[in-house]
């Protein structure tokens, strides 16, 4: 039982994230405006939310645009709710405006205030920096909905759930691949089978959360990207990187001599661990790149990694951490099985 505390403890954080992943629902969000185009007079739109309280609220509604780099807000002049998550509302826009981009504010009890960035746009009115436009006061507040929920970004929305697989998966593989790397460098130092063997199936394991990694990062391109492959620098680095470590298994099976096999793979395994710190680790930082914290995209710490996240990603990567490692730990002692069996014919 002392033994096995860490697989009680794999079991338990793996089921708290798979729940927490499926189960926690999105802070509510504004998706779009039917038009953003926005013309001198009054404007008729419909917004549309996500996960929002627009008809259960509706006595609290207020809708408001900010005008963009200005704390200036113009509010709607009406609000018909639709549905909880459509409304159609008016807007007056006067003959002149300090700027031309439109912040969109929906404000109510439950949802608290919701935003989207540049929702509105405004044509054929003078843009002039010294207009000053009849402005309101609007209210704002915090959610009140009283829910544990992940924090709604435009770009990616449900697909943020996945956050707590895909990253967790290289991380697995990362750890893992270093347990291959120290044992080859102990081979090298002190030449055993049992290094050999725990490099080998170190590799095997790693190969396994990286193809797994490959997976959940090519699903979470096609909704966010639009494509299953993109020429992004930290996808072909793990691809590469994959391809490198299958070439680690095709160089130990065209070896026949057992020492000389465990020489030559044990040094290829250390610059392979070498080339995945580059491609995955350093490379992407100077380079363009399409993942978050890449060519001036924002990364998940600074705009999504919110206490809500955090709940839930670092329980995710000591999860599927220790899991990688309880794999590797079977892989092992049955290859030890094997070995013994084998000698002892």
């Amino acid at each position: 039982m002392r033994q096995s505390w860490w697989k009680i403890l794999c079991v338990l954080l793996l089921y708290y994230v798979l729940y927490m992943t499926y189960a926690v629902r999105l802070d509510p969000g504004l998706l779009a405006v039917d038009d953003p185009s926005l013309t001198k007079g009054q404007n008729e739109r419909i917004i549309v939310g996500h996960n929002t309280h627009f008809e259960e609220a509706a006595s609290s509604m207020q809708v408001f645009l900010r005008i963009d780099t200005l704390s200036t807000y113009l509010c709607a002049s009406n609000i018909d709710v639709v549905s909880e998550e459509r409304a159609i509302v008016q807007v007056d826009i006067p003959e002149s405006l300090p700027a031309s981009n439109l912040n969109v504010y929906v404000n109510n009890d439950i949802d608290g205030t919701i935003l989207l960035a540049n929702g509105f746009f405004a044509e054929g009115v003078s843009i002039d920096p010294g207009t000053s436009v009849i402005a309101c006061t609007p209210t704002t507040n915090t959610s009140n909905f009283g829910e544990f929920g992940y924090p709604f970004q435009p770009n990616i929305m449900e697909s943020i759930r996945n956050l707590m697989l895909h990253v967790p998966m290289w991380f697995t593989m990362f750890f893992i691949m270093l347990i291959a790397f120290v044992s080859s460098l102990r081979y090298l130092m002190k030449p055993s089978a049992e290094m050999d063997m725990r490099a080998l199936n170190a590799v095997k394991v790693g190969l396994l959360f990286a193809i797994l990694g490959l997976i959940t990062g090519s699903i979470w391109a096609r909704f966010t990207w639009g494509a299953w492959w993109v020429a992004d620098p930290q996808l072909n680095g793990a691809l590469i990187t994959f391809l490198i470590y299958v070439g680690y298994l095709i160089l130990r099976a065209g070896i026949e001599d057992d020492q000389k096999r465990a020489k030559v793979a044990a040094v290829f395994n250390i610059f392979a661990y070498v080339i995945l710190f580059i491609l995955l680790m350093i490379l992407p930082r100077f380079t363009e790149g399409l993942h978050p914290g890449k060519g001036g995209n924002p990364g998940f710490n600074s705009y999504d990694l919110d206490s809500s996240l955090r709940a839930v990603f670092y329980p995710a990567v000591l999860g599927w951490i220790l899991l990688g490692y309880w794999i590797y730990h079977l892989r092992l002692r049955m290859n030890r099985v094997q070995t013994k069996l084998y000698y002892d014919e």
